[in-house]
C-alpha cells in the first residue's frame, strides 16, 4: 500500500511558516526594524515603494554581522538571542526565534548587506524565494541593510489579499511608530515613494517623541502617570480628561520594552477614568510596564503581539492605580493655556530588567493640593510629612465669586476658575460613596413630611430602591397608589430643596439617563443622581465663609478636578499665559 504521508519540501514548508510571521509589508518592516534595534542601532532608515509591496529597505548602524553569521541568519531557527530553553524566561530582545529573516526571504527577492567592522570588507547575499543565489564581498560601514523586493511574488494567493498601496503605507507607518515609541533614544527615518513620512531624531523622553510624531499640542494634553508594587512598575502618559474625545484613540502598551496588545489592560486604564469623562469618551494611553523575569511570557505567538501575565489581576490593578493617580493631580485640570508644555517622562530602555530603567526621568511627586495656595514664591519640595522643618501655615486662599456661578482663586502659578455646581457635585458624590461604605448617610427628619405623587414607573423605582434611598438619607414610605411620603432627607447645604431633589433623582433613575447607565452599581447610581440634583446650583450667591468651605471640601476629595458627568470642575490659567496675552 503506498504511503499517504510525506515530508514537504523545504521551500513549501518555509512558505507555510512564513505565513505565520509575514502577513503584509508592515510585518516585514516590523521584523526588520526589530532586528535593527536588537543590534543596538542608534539610527534606523526605512524606505518603501508601492506601500512596501514592491520594495522595502531597512538600514541600521548596529553591530552588523560577519559572513558566517550572515549566512546562518538565513537559516530557520538560527538566532543570536537565545541558546537554551531556559533563556525564554528572560527574553530581553524583540526577536528570539530566528524565524523572521528566513521567512521574509522565502516569499520575496531579498538582499542582505552587512559588516561587523572587524573584517576588512562586508558581505552581500542575494536570496530568491528562500534560495541563496549569490554571496560576494561588499564594501560598507558597520551595520546591516536588508532590501526586500516583490513581496509574495511566489505566493500569488497571498499577494492578492494585500490592500492598496496607501493602506499598506499607513500600516507600515503605524508599525514604525510603535517601535519608535519603544525606543525614544533611537533616530528613525521613514520614506515612501520619495516622500518623507517620519523624521524622528533621537528624543530625550517619551513625551518629546510623541511631540515629534503628533505635535507639541497633543503631547501637552498628556499626564505623567506611575505606580509600583514591589518588583513591578507601570509608568507612562495618559490623556487629560478634558482633551479626550469619543471615537478614534491612540493606545500603545509596552512590557519590558516590547509592544503588545492587551484589551484587559485597556479596560483597566479606562476604569481609572470613571466619573472623570463621559461614558463614550476614549482617552489616549502610552503605558510602559516593567515586570521581573518569569512574570510575563512573551513566547505566545509568532508575531509577538500577545503576552501572558502570571498575575494578570496584579498588573491590571497597577495600570488602574497609575492612571487614577495622574487624574488626581492638578495637571489633570482643564486649562485655558494655548501652549501647554509637554510633560517630561523618559522612555524606558529595554534590557534594564532590575531597578529603574536606564535614562528614565521620573515625574516628581505632586505637592499637596493646598500647597498651590501657600504664600511665598516657591512650593514646598516635599510632602508635609516628609519635611524635617516646619513649613508656614497656608494662608487663606483669595476667593471671589463671579456671576454667582464661578469661584476665582489666586495661586502662585496663576488663576483657578472653579464651577461651584460641578465642584459641589464631586464633593457630594464622594461623600455619599463613603457613607454607603460606612453604613449610610445622616438624615434630618422633616417637621412636615413631603407628599409626592409619582408615575407608576417612578413608584416602582422607589419601591425597588427603598432600602438604598434610606441609606442615602431619604426615608420614604407608601401612601397608597403611586403616592409616597418622604419623612427624612439628607441636608447637604442650607439651600437644599429636598422635594425638588427627590423628584429629579427618581425621574432620572426611572428614565435611565446616560449618567445613570454609566454607573457600575446601584450605590453609584444613587450617589451620582443625588450629587447632580442636590448640589449647589449655578446662580446661587455664596458668602465668603461658604466659598472657603466649598473650596476646602473640593480639594479634600480624591478627584477634585472632575465632576461625575466627566466635565471639569476647575479650569487653570497660568501666569505665563496671562503674560503672553498682555505681551509682557
Amino acid at each position: 500500500m503506498p504511503r499517504r504521508i510525506h515530508i514537504l519540501p523545504d521551500t513549501v514548508a518555509n512558505q507555510i511558516a512564513a505565513g505565520e510571521v509575514v502577513e503584509r509589508p508592515a510585518s516585514v518592516a516590523k521584523e526588520l526594524v526589530e532586528n535593527a534595534l536588537d543590534a543596538g542601532a542608534s539610527r534606523v532608515d526605512i524606505l518603501m515603494e508601492g506601500g512596501g509591496k514592491r520594495r522595502i529597505r531597512v538600514s541600521d548602524d548596529g553591530v552588523g554581522m560577519g559572513r558566517e553569521d550572515a549566512l546562518l541568519s538565513l537559516d530557520r531557527h538560527a538566532t543570536s538571542k537565545i541558546a537554551h530553553a531556559s533563556d525564554l524566561r528572560e527574553v530581553t530582545t524583540f526577536g528570539f526565534r530566528g524565524e523572521a529573516l528566513p521567512s521574509i526571504a522565502a516569499i520575496s527577492r531579498l538582499t542582505l548587506e552587512t559588516a561587523d567592522g572587524e573584517d576588512a570588507v562586508g558581505t552581500r547575499i542575494r536570496v530568491e524565494g528562500g534560495r541563496i543565489v549569490d554571496v560576494q564581498d561588499f564594501p560598507r560601514q558597520r551595520g546591516t541593510t536588508v532590501e526586500v523586493w516583490n513581496l509574495f511574488y511566489n505566493v500569488p494567493a497571498r499577494a492578492k489579499f494585500l490592500k492598496s498601496a496607501s493602506a499598506e503605507t499607513r500600516a507600515v507607518s503605524d508599525a514604525v511608530i510603535q517601535l519608535a515609541l519603544a525606543h525614544s533614544s533611537v533616530a528613525f527615518h521613514l520614506s515612501s515613494d520619495g516622500r518623507t513620512l517620519l523624521e524622528l531624531p533621537a528624543a530625550s523622553d517619551v513625551a518629546a517623541r510623541i511631540a515629534a510624531i503628533w505635535g507639541e499640542e497633543e503631547a501637552g494634553r498628556l499626564l505623567p502617570c506611575q505606580a509600583g508594587d514591589g518588583d513591578a512598575e507601570v509608568w507612562g502618559l495618559a490623556q487629560r480628561p478634558d482633551a479626550a474625545r469619543p471615537g478614534f484613540r491612540r493606545v500603545h502598551l509596552f512590557v519590558n520594552g516590547r509592544p503588545f496588545r492587551a484589551p484587559h489592560l485597556l479596560r483597566a486604564a479606562d476604569r481609572a477614568y470613571r466619573t472623570t469623562v463621559a461614558p463614550a469618551v476614549r482617552p489616549w494611553f502610552f503605558l510602559y510596564l516593567r515586570l521581573p523575569p518569569g512574570a510575563v511570557d512573551v513566547n505566545v505567538h509568532p508575531t509577538k503581539a500577545e503576552v501572558k501575565f502570571r498575575q494578570p489581576e496584579r498588573v491590571e490593578g497597577l495600570v488602574e492605580d497609575a492612571v487614577r493617580r495622574a487624574l488626581a493631580g492638578a495637571a489633570s485640570a482643564a486649562t485655558l493655556d494655548t501652549r501647554a508644555a509637554p510633560p517630561r517622562l523618559a522612555a524606558p530602555e529595554r534590557g534594564a530588567q532590575q531597578g529603574a530603567p536606564a535614562g528614565m526621568g521620573r515625574a516628581a511627586a505632586p505637592p499637596p493640593q493646598m500647597a498651590l495656595f501657600f504664600s511665598g514664591e516657591t512650593a514646598p519640595a516635599e510632602p508635609l510629612e516628609a519635611c524635617e522643618t516646619t513649613l508656614p501655615e497656608p494662608s487663606p486662599a483669595r476667593l471671589w465669586q463671579l456671576h454667582q456661578t464661578y469661584v476665582l482663586a489666586e495661586t502662585r502659578q496663576g488663576l483657578l476658575i472653579v464651577d461651584q455646581h460641578s465642584a459641589h457635585e464631586r464633593i457630594l458624590f464622594e461623600r455619599m460613596m463613603r457613607d454607603f461604605a460606612s453604613g449610610g448617610a445622616a438624615s434630618q427628619r422633616l417637621l412636615f413630611p413631603i407628599t409626592v405623587r409619582l408615575s407608576p414607573g417612578e413608584h416602582r423605582v422607589v419601591e425597588e430602591m427603598q432600602s438604598l434611598l434610606a441609606r442615602a438619607g431619604f426615608e420614604v414610605s407608601g401612601f397608597g397608589g403611586s403616592t409616597v411620603i418622604v419623612h427624612a432627607v439628607p441636608h447637604p447645604h442650607p439651600y437644599f430643596d429636598a422635594e425638588r431633589c427627590f423628584r429629579e433623582m427618581i425621574g432620572e433613575l426611572t428614565r435611565g439617563s446616560e449618567l445613570v447607565r454609566s454607573a457600575r452599581n446601584q450605590h453609584e447610581r444613587i450617589a451620582m443622581t443625588f450629587a447632580c440634583k442636590g448640589a449647589i446650583k449655578a446662580g446661587q450667591r455664596l458668602d465668603e465663609r461658604e466659598l472657603h468651605e466649598l473650596f476646602d471640601q473640593l480639594f479634600a476629595t480624591e478627584l477634585p478636578y472632575h465632576d461625575v458627568h466627566g466635565r471639569p470642575t476647575v479650569v487653570r490659567l497660568s501666569r505665563e499665559e496671562l503674560e503672553r496675552k498682555f505681551g509682557r
